[in-house]
């Protein structure tokens, strides 16, 4: 059984695959506590595999994004064999301190003060940014590097430093601006 927060249909807000239509299986839980974090962990539901892949057939979107929380504590080889039999890209939004289960198609690492990063490798980086330190990220392989500012308070601070930091991108949490989920 996994606590699931939610499973919504919408567009992907942030980072590479923005725009992109997606189900979202937000878990609850967490091994870290940042204070901007979108989750409410005490909401849930107990789901098993066959509930949440119930759930995301009833819509037509072929990615799927595992969030939370941090779905690295609970998401299964199995649930992503699952969602791959539906034809489905699987996709992971996590802060990278648990080892991943394997065939995910695309991992998200987005590292949180606090912990710390056992992922070699990552598709893309997306660190919100709150002026801190990213040199313990600068090993993580990965083809795709975005700074993201928290909440939105912090965007000329984030432009200022990418504009000293050009292999980097912006990421905005365009689901915000547009309003939706």
């Amino acid at each position: 059984m996994m606590r699931v927060n939610e499973i919504f249909y919408s567009l992907q807000g942030e980072g590479y695959w923005t725009g992109t239509p997606s189900v979202f299986i937000r878990f609850s839980g967490c091994n870290l506590r940042c204070d901007f974090c979108d989750t409410r962990h005490e909401d849930g539901v107990l789901m098993n595999e066959t509930e949440i892949l119930s759930e995301v057939a009833k819509y037509p979107a072929r990615h799927v994004v595992l969030t939370g929380g941090e779905p690295s504590l609970q998401v299964t080889e199995s649930l992503v064999a699952g969602l791959h039999a539906q034809g489905r890209r699987v996709a992971i939004e996590t802060n990278g301190t648990c080892v991943l289960p394997d065939g995910i198609d695309w991992i998200t690492c987005s590292p949180k003060a606090g912990g710390e990063v056992v992922l070699e490798e990552a598709d893309e980086l997306k660190i919100v940014f709150l002026g801190q330190d990213f040199s313990p990220y600068e090993s993580i392989r990965t083809q795709w590097r975005y700074i993201q500012p928290c909440s939105g308070l912090n965007t000329e601070e984030c432009i200022a430093w990418l504009m000293q930091h050009p292999d980097w991108r912006l990421s905005l949490q365009t689901h915000k601006i547009l309003n939706i989920r």
